[in-house]
């Protein structure tokens, strides 16, 4: 295949260029593989631009450059050029060019143009001071989640809750956003789709009158302005006003590539004036024309190409911006490198010609690339490269990344050296300390006043109720063990208050939660409400926050709201209060969700006291940024290239019916991005080949390389850089690794218990580690936050209700057997039915098994059979080879059968052991109280023959209850007697001092986690969990 001969830009020194007449666009380009903002400055402050900005003679004028005016996409890339000119200064005294960033333009950016040698008094001369301001983006999204809401209650007659509201009013600011960035009217709307779409598109239409007939009403109302449609009209008038009357000193835009109708208007305008020129970054001037002509969207120079057809200038008429020395090594390696980009970028149909392409060495000089197995690894190898970069003096390194979690990720590894390095995107307002502690106060008051959410607020650091840090704490670990495990309490602060009383808790800590709950009696007086304002909600929240954060020596507020989190936090939260005015009342239990969703997209940035050396940039803020080392994180599919996002509104053919700009397009902004980064000195390429486990897919650039060389992974070996990788791992390895033993705590045998009950002989069996921790270190495993009835409780409350009912009729039977139980079961119950959880789960379940019981007693009493006792105490001393042994039991129930012998009953409402594990010990529970039984050991009865172990199993599920006898070629005795044998040898075997107490001495015997594996450290050497850590 033969390739036309590549167009190449003019090579000339801006002294060689010559002056641009009006109407005649002036255009230069700065190479990719150059560093934007030094080579821009070193034209500048060297040899300028003849007609335009006269060149440095030999004496230096100070005053030369503030007399040009510069335009620059952000106002970071201000900052960039800023540092670049001290740089190039060497010290001297110079005054710096008037900067305006165009993606952020105000009045007071654009006053220079008001001035009296610019305008000449034109009719324009005022025109942006006029302007109304434009709308807060709370206030915006406050407007938009009113009208949503409205329109829903219209159509429907109950609107959705506010934060959904919001959810949506945000995905129309940011329709809302688009459309006027591409300068377009909604009134097309409804010619879009064909008319078999109508009945679908009718509803997205009416809905999407919000914006297109009733949001331009109102912000007429406000007298305020959208803040795009603001930013373009700053850019339409200060075109008119340049127009109108061309200044008379120099203006240079540089930087942009003219994304936006509003900035390519600009540029036309600057380009055009005497005065002025525009500089592009990066334009391909060696392209061939071929692949010039196959641009598509997501190439990186459709962009330029696009602006350059808008401005009438042929590609070969941009003018290359030099400077300097061209034939140092490095600028020669920039060069391949620029030209190895070329290949890479290369339109697909003209690929072919990778055939014939043969990247010079240099190209590949101070190029790495590493695949990491997690996002994991891939911050910490990309953390170690900056930290190496710090010991170079003056060495500049950045991570250039659209992944925000791999930059928090990349952030914290760096702090392992003490290094905070500076991330240009902040860190969302919800995720700093006052911003999470904000949030969760809301979420504590929100429906019951849960247990999750009030301790979440109460152990926050900033929150210590008027007292010293280390009291509150404390107090609220009590009140946690106190009150707050196990099931919930009934709901709100009144029933945080019964269970405090029903806990019997200390009486400063009953006088510490009343002051906490007369803290928060406004705030939850509001919450409890049907309705109430916004405003009211938001100060009664902000009230009781502040009174919170309140310590022994400073106010709520001085606390909450200082440094950058606190104060931007103060900024959002007195935004929201002058924008909820006449937000109209709301539910109550929607005011937290609310305030996450307005909350989102506030970022906080620091000021100060970040490393000045090391940089994390996102793909916009690093435009015209250069470092050293550029490290680029991310380079998956779908990160690096973001995910085209799906529309909440239109299809893509109607996007692009409509005039919003397709997906691609982004992909190519991307695109010249990452060939921007790709150009630096030093270049580290970083993936993570899983993410959550799953394979992720390179990046396409990645991809490319890859099959423009096939050598590539080469690259990466030849210059180590996947030793970073094996230097990570060693970071946090241990010099040796030392298996942890299992634990065989040896206490004396005078220590050791000599009373135990039946079920704590299973234990004993099981896990003897368990009866070490409970009955000799005496510790009690804590329940649960907010559980559901554990198997103990809710046994308590049935067992007590059928002993109760049992009791009361030994005999007959009532008539209405099934009501007067479920009398006896709310009194059992008691106040553990305040409590949510229990009401809703197993008072339910308490009904059912009451229904089977009554059939089941009337059944067995039927058939002669009847109560002995229930809930009976008994024990038995047995010896041991250091002194007695004491074994307790406490049986359910003992029923005399028709044949005279008993039956012992246990009820279950968990599992039942099989008649296996009955017969061969390790079930012991009902042979040992039959061993009791058969001793005279249990009270008002004495010695008894046993005849059946019978479980009987009670979940309320489906069948509710079930009788489970033991069955076998034992019988009774003969297994009470083997469980008594059993037992002894036990005795005997742990009062031997040499016998240890293993931890899940029968694993398999156990179906969950025991309480007090943490302690026994079971995961670090039990072989079952083996690489579950």
């Amino acid at each position: 295949m033969t390739t036309r001969k590549p167009r190449t830009s003019k090579k000339t020194k801006p002294s060689e260029k010559t002056t641009s007449g009006a109407g005649s666009p002036t255009l230069f380009t700065i190479p990719g593989h150059l560093p934007f903002a030094d080579t821009l400055a070193a034209g500048l402050t060297g040899d300028g631009i003849p007609g335009i900005l006269e060149p440095q003679g030999a004496e230096m004028d100070p005053a030369r450059l503030s007399r040009l005016t510069l335009l620059l996409p952000t106002r970071r890339a201000c900052r960039a050029l800023q540092e670049s000119f001290l740089r190039r200064g060497d010290g001297a005294p110079v005054l710096l060019p008037r900067m305006a960033p165009l993606g952020d333009l105000d009045e007071e950016d654009m006053a220079f143009a008001e001035t009296e040698d610019l305008t000449d008094g034109g009719p324009a001369g005022n025109a942006i001071n006029e302007l109304p301001p434009a709308i807060s983006k709370t206030r915006r999204r406050l407007l938009l989640t009113r009208l949503v809401r409205d329109f829903e209650e219209r159509r429907d007659g109950a609107p959705r809750s506010v934060d959904q509201a919001a959810l949506l009013a945000g995905e129309l600011a940011r329709l809302l956003d688009q459309a006027q960035r591409e300068r377009l009217s909604f009134d097309t709307l409804a010619s879009l789709v064909p008319e078999q779409y109508a009945a679908h598109w009718r509803v997205t239409l009416d809905f999407l009158k919000i914006i297109s007939e009733h949001w331009p009403r109102i912000l007429a109302e406000e007298g305020r302005l959208d803040p795009v449609a603001r930013r373009n009209l700053v850019l339409e008038r200060q075109a008119e006003i340049w127009r109108a009357a061309p200044p008379k000193t120099p203006v240079i835009a540089a930087g942009s590539t003219g994304s936006l109708p509003a900035t390519a208007d600009l540029l036309e305008v600057v380009a055009g004036f005497p005065l002025g020129a525009v500089v592009l970054p990066g334009l391909d001037g060696e392209m061939d024309e071929e692949s010039w002509k196959a641009l598509a969207p997501s190439h990186p120079q459709h962009g330029m190409a696009h602006l350059l057809d808008r401005l009438g200038v042929a590609r070969s008429d941009v003018k290359e911006w030099t400077c300097g020395e061209r034939g140092s090594a490095e600028q020669k390696a920039a060069a391949q490198r620029g030209k190895l980009l070329r290949e890479v970028m290369r339109p697909a149909q003209t690929t072919p010609a990778w055939q014939d392409a043969s990247p010079a060495p240099e190209a590949l000089r101070g190029m790495r690339r590493v695949d990491c197995p997690s996002p994991r690894e891939e911050a910490g190898v990309i953390a170690l490269f900056l930290r190496e970069a710090l010991e170079t003096p003056s060495k500049r390194a950045a991570l250039i990344t659209p992944d925000r979690d791999l930059a928090r990720r990349v952030a914290a590894e760096l702090e392992r050296w003490n290094v905070e390095i500076d991330d240009s995107a902040g860190q969302p307002l919800a995720a700093t300390a006052p911003g999470v502690f904000l949030r969760l106060s809301a979420e504590m008051m929100t429906g019951e006043v849960e247990p999750l959410p009030l301790l979440a607020a109460l152990k926050h650091p900033l929150a210590v109720g008027g007292r010293k840090a280390g009291d509150f704490r404390a107090l609220v670990r009590r009140f946690e063990k106190a009150v707050l495990r196990g099931p919930r309490p009934a709901a709100g602060f009144s029933g945080l208050a019964k269970a405090c009383t029903a806990a019997k808790a200390e009486k400063d800590l009953t006088s510490w939660f009343k002051k906490l709950a007369a803290m928060a009696k406004p705030f939850a007086c509001l919450m409890a409400r049907p309705s109430a304002s916004l405003a009211e909600l938001t100060e009664a929240h902000l009230a009781f926050a502040e009174a919170l954060a309140t310590d022994d020596t400073q106010p709520g507020a001085a606390r909450l709201w200082r440094g950058e989190a606190g104060e931007a936090a103060a900024a959002f939260f007195a935004q929201l209060l002058e924008a909820a005015g006449d937000f109209p009342p709301m539910q109550p239990a929607g005011y937290a969700p609310l305030l996450y969703t307005l909350m989102d997209g506030v970022v906080v940035r620091p000021r100060f006291g970040r490393h000045p050396r090391l940089h994390v940039w996102g793909l916009l803020e690093a435009r015209l940024q250069q470092a050293d080392l550029v490290v680029l994180g991310g380079l998956n599919e779908g990160v690096w290239p973001q995910e085209t996002r799906a529309d909440s509104w239109m299809s893509q053919p109607m996007r692009q019916a409509f005039g919003l700009p397709p997906a691609e397009v982004h992909i190519g902004l991307s695109a010249h991005d990452f060939a921007q980064a790709f150009a630096a000195p030093e270049v580290v390429m970083t993936r993570s080949t899983r993410v959550a486990g799953t394979p992720t897919v390179p990046s396409r650039w990645l991809l490319r390389i890859e099959a423009l060389l096939p050598g590539n992974k080469q690259i990466a070996g030849a210059a180590g850089a996947h030793e970073y990788l094996h230097w990570y791992g060693e970071l946090d390895a241990p010099q040796a690794v030392r298996p942890v033993a299992t634990p065989k705590p040896r206490p004396p045998v005078e220590t050791r218990p000599r009373r135990l009950s039946v079920t704590a002989i299973e234990t004993w069996l099981r896990d003897p580690y368990a009866i070490y921790a409970r009955h000799i270190l005496e510790l009690d495993p804590l329940d649960p936050l907010d559980a559901d009835p554990g198997a103990p409780e809710r046994g308590l409350f049935i067992h007590k209700a059928l002993e109760t009912f049992v009791k009361r009729f030994p005999r007959e039977l009532p008539a209405k057997t099934g009501e007067e139980l479920l009398v006896i079961g709310e009194k059992a119950f008691g106040k553990a039915l305040e409590r949510p959880g229990v009401r809703a789960l197993w008072w339910p379940r308490f009904v059912r098994i009451a229904r089977w019981f009554v059939a089941a007693e009337r059944e067995r009493r039927a058939g002669g059979i009847f109560p002995l006792v229930t809930e009976a105490k008994g024990e038995i001393t047995l010896s041991g080879p250091r002194g007695d042994f004491v074994l307790t039991a406490r049986t359910d129930r003992i029923d005399r059968l028709e044949s005279g012998d008993i039956a012992v009953i246990d009820y279950k409402t968990g599992g039942v052991p099989s008649p296996k594990q009955v017969k061969t010990g390790l079930s012991p529970q009902l042979p040992l109280e039959a061993a009791i039984a058969a001793n005279g050991g249990f009270e008002d009865m004495g010695e008894e023959t046993t005849e059946a172990l019978i479980y009987i199993r009670l979940t309320g599920r489906t069948p509710p209850g079930e009788m489970k006898p033991v069955k076998g070629n034992a019988g009774a005795m003969e297994l009470a007697g083997a469980a008594r044998e059993g037992l002894e040898a036990l005795i005997a075997a742990f009062d031997d001092e040499n016998t240890p107490y293993l931890s899940r001495l029968r694993p398999m015997l156990l179906s969950h986690e025991g309480d007090y594996d943490h302690l026994a450290r079971v995961r670090e050497w039990s072989a079952d969990v083996e690489g579950d850590t």
